[in-house]
C-alpha cells in the first residue's frame, strides 16, 4: 500500500506503456510476451504481469517471471532496486532482478508465487508463519546502517498522520473541525511523535504485512512492496505485521508474539526498549501512528482514485485506533474526538 501523489494514468497512457513493455519483453528473448496476464493488484501506479519463461531458459529461471511496469514519473524504480539489494544482502527472500530498463520503468523479476500470507493464515498455522516473518524482519533490522535510506523524522510522521483529518474526517465523515478540535488532535499527534521519534532507528520496510508477504516452501516468507523503505522506529514493521489492517488477532496472541520478537531482538543486540512494558507501549503508539495514516490512505484511495476495495477494511483499522487510544491517558482526547465525530457515546475503559 503505497502513497499516491498524482492523478491516475489514463487508459491510453496504460495501453501505450503496455505496448512498450511487450516490445521490451519480446526483445529480451527470455519469456513468451504473448503469455502475459495480470499478477497482482496494487494500491500504487505499478502493475505486475506474470509471463511464461521460454523453454530453453526454464532450468535457469523457473517456469514463470514477473514483469513490473512502474511509470518513472510516478514510481521510484531506483529505490526498488536499491532496497531489493539491501534485503537480499541481509538474507531476506525478495525477487531477483532478471532484467531492467530503469529509464522506462520496466523490471523483469523472479516469481515468488501466488500465495500471500493473507490467503494462507489461519489459527492453526499463524504461530509458525509469524515466526518466519519475524525471523526475516530481524535479519533486515540487523543489517541497518544510518545514511543508507531516507529518515523517518517528525515531518514524515506528521505528514502521514495528517492524511487522517484530511481524508477520513474531512472527506469521509464530511466534518470540518473547529480550531479547538484541531488543537486537541495536534496534541495527540505530538504525544505520538514524542514516543515514536524517541525509539531507536533501524531499516523499516513500511508495509510489512500479510498482503506483501508470500508463502514459500523454502526461504519463507518472500517479501514484496519494499521500495518505500526508510530508516525509522524499531517497532514500526512489527506493528505493521501484528496489527495488520487486513487480518486481526486476539490481543493475547499479539502480546505473545510481541514478547517473542522482543526476546529475540534483545538477544541479537537490536536497539529495543529493555523493559517489555515500555516496549509494548512503543509498539502501540507506533501502531496508532500507522493506523491513523491508513484511515486517511484508504479513504483517499476510495474518493480520489476510485479504489473502493479498501473501505471494507476501515472497521478493523478503527477498532485498533479506538482500543489503543482508550488505553493511554494522553491519547484519550482522540477517543473523545472520534465519539464526537461519529456520534457515539464515550466508551468506558482502563488507562495505563
Amino acid at each position: 500500500m503505497s502513497s499516491l501523489s498524482q492523478n491516475s494514468p489514463t487508459s491510453a497512457e496504460k495501453d501505450a506503456r503496455l505496448a512498450l513493455l511487450t516490445e521490451w519483453l519480446a526483445g529480451l528473448g527470455l519469456v513468451d510476451a504473448g503469455s502475459r496476464r495480470p499478477a497482482s493488484s496494487d494500491a500504487s501506479f505499478r502493475r505486475y504481469f506474470r509471463l511464461d519463461v521460454l523453454e530453453p531458459m526454464r532450468d535457469k529461471l523457473g517456469e514463470t517471471l514477473i514483469a513490473m511496469d512502474a511509470p518513472p514519473e510516478r514510481e521510484n524504480v531506483p529505490a526498488f532496486i536499491h532496497v531489493d539489494g539491501l534485503l537480499m544482502a541481509a538474507g531476506v527472500t525478495v525477487p531477483a532482478i532478471v532484467a531492467r530498463d530503469v529509464e522506462r520503468g520496466f523490471l523483469l523479476l523472479s516469481d515468488l508465487g501466488t500465495t500471500t500470507y493473507l490467503q494462507r493464515l489461519n489459527a492453526d498455522n499463524a504461530a509458525f508463519m509469524y515466526s518466519d516473518a519475524v525471523d526475516a524482519l530481524l535479519k533486515f533490522q540487523l543489517a541497518s546502517q544510518p545514511g543508507v535510506l531516507p529518515e523517518f523524522d517528525r515531518a514524515f510522521a506528521l505528514r502521514e498522520m495528517n492524511l487522517f483529518p484530511e481524508w477520513y474526517v474531512g472527506k469521509h465523515l464530511g466534518i470540518t473541525m473547529t480550531d479547538q478540535q484541531k488543537a486537541q488532535l495536534d496534541q495527540v499527534f505530538d504525544a505520538i511523535c514524542a514516543n515514536v521519534l524517541a525509539q531507536q532507528q533501524v531499516y523499516m520496510h513500511r508495509d510489512y504485512h500479510s498482503r506483501n508477504l508470500m508463502w514459500l516452501e523454502q526461504g519463507n516468507p518472500g517479501v514484496l512492496d519494499f521500495q518505500d523503505a526508510v530508516y525509522g522506529p524499531v517497532t514500526y514493521d512489527l506493528a505493521s505485521l501484528l496489527r495488520d489492517a487486513y487480518i486481526q488477532w486476539d490481543e493475547e496472541l499479539v502480546l505473545d508474539w510481541v514478547v517473542r520478537y522482543w526476546q529475540s531482538a534483545k538477544k541479537l543486540g537490536l536497539p529495543v526498549n529493555p523493559d517489555i512494558d515500555a516496549f509494548y507501549r512503543d509498539f502501540e503508539f507506533m501502531g496508532l501512528q500507522r493506523h491513523l495514516k491508513i484511515l486517511g490512505i484508504f479513504c483517499r484511495l476510495n474518493y480520489r482514485d476510485g479504489k473502493t476495495i479498501y473501505m471494507g477494511d476501515l472497521p478493523t483499522v478503527m477498532d485498533y485506533v479506538r482500543k489503543t487510544a482508550n488505553r493511554y491517558k494522553e491519547l484519550k482526547p482522540l477517543l473523545r474526538l472520534l465519539d464526537t465525530f461519529e456520534g457515539e457515546a464515550p466508551k468506558v475503559g482502563y488507562t495505563f
